[in-house]
């Protein structure tokens, strides 16, 4: 068991910058919980709370059952793998893996067998007499997992971990560390601002911004069902079109489209959210083609409105267009996201 429960915590940095007030979540056993936000928005700060590394205000902070708010960080059975890596270089890849276990007096036959399993699982197995400045960025990295991976903890913090590596080797070691997590079966909470690696590694996502939580639920919820305005700009690449239009009659017009409103809606404002898998080209004159991008098997489109409104569209056909064309739009299958134009709250 390796529940995490935040409960009702409060953080400060002085009288003026509060992170948190009352946070109030729980992580289940056994998931790959990613914490996801912006800079700033709280993330690190949070792992770092879990692991006895910053203090707070008020509250607590249970691993399973046993509050552990006021214990120091070797006593709360956790393991952290941070974005530099923090290797010795005067130590061979065999003696950073080992240096945590000799501090805790783990006999030196358990220590061999653990490296052993660990180094094997990472493929690490050719590399333990080499020392950190003969190794690759990636694996450095591992080299960072495996000392976390032979401490045998019940819970793994990451701090960004893949954030120094270039783009191909991040998408390597995503892969690795989704791998070693369904291996080891036990929990992990992973910071990043990266909402590629959240989508693809993530049983559950939490997204924040500015100490508050937007969205905490299954990665398929936040791009299907975001919460409000925040989350579903944030999730998905090309962001979110929102545009806000009048409410008539219960009905809005988007473009050459007309739509209903949810029912009960009481604004006369409304936003509409509609991603750029789910507009198509059609004819018409409502929008002017200002560019597209050619992304190989598909291209985006960036049209403006009258109004000077930007609107892009995830065109699998490659239909040929030049700037300053006119064009109208459809919807594919009505996957419209109605926010509150007051609040930005889904609707």
């Amino acid at each position: 068991m390796s529940k995490v429960t935040i409960d009702n915590v409060t953080k400060s940095y002085s009288r003026d910058t509060t992170i948190f007030t009352d946070l109030s979540l729980v992580f289940p056993d056994n998931e790959f919980i990613v914490i996801l936000g912006p800079s700033g928005c709280g993330k690190t700060t949070l792992l770092r709370m879990i692991a006895g590394l910053e203090d707070f205000d008020k509250g607590r902070i249970l691993i399973d059952e046993t509050d552990v708010s006021n214990m120091k960080p070797e006593q709360r059975d956790i393991a952290m793998v941070f974005q530099n890596y923090a290797l010795y270089p005067q130590k061979t890849v065999y003696q950073n893996m080992e240096f945590g276990l000799k501090m805790r007096k783990v006999p030196a036959e358990e220590r061999a067998e653990r490296i052993k399993n660990a180094s094997e699982i990472l493929g690490l197995d050719q590399l333990l007499d080499r020392y950190p400045k003969q190794l690759s960025g990636g694996q450095r990295q591992r080299v960072a997992l495996g000392r976390a991976l032979v401490r045998d903890p019940k819970l793994f913090l990451l701090d960004e971990p893949l954030s120094n590596l270039d783009a191909k080797l991040r998408i390597k070691m995503r892969s690795e560390i989704i791998q070693l997590y369904q291996r080891i079966g036990k929990t992990m909470i992973y910071v990043t601002h990266d909402q590629t690696e959240a989508m693809t590694m993530g049983t559950r996502i939490l997204l924040m911004n500015e100490g508050l939580i937007q969205q905490y639920d299954v990665p398929e919820k936040l791009y299907d069902e975001p919460a409000n305005i925040f989350v579903a700009q944030f999730i998905g690449s090309p962001q979110m079109n929102i545009v806000s239009e009048p409410v008539q009659n219960g009905k809005v017009k988007f473009g050459n489209i007309t739509l209903n409103v949810p029912e009960g809606y009481q604004g006369d404002r409304i936003h509409i959210g509609l991603r750029a898998e789910d507009l198509q080209i059609a004819d018409g004159e409502f929008y002017e083609v200002s560019h597209t991008e050619n992304l190989g098997n598909e291209q985006l489109i960036y049209l403006y409105d009258d109004q000077g409104e930007e609107i892009v569209v995830r065109d699998y056909e490659r239909t040929q267009l030049e700037p300053g064309q006119r064009v109208g739009l459809t919807l594919l299958d009505h996957k419209i996201h109605w926010f509150d134009h007051q609040t930005g709250e889904r609707v």
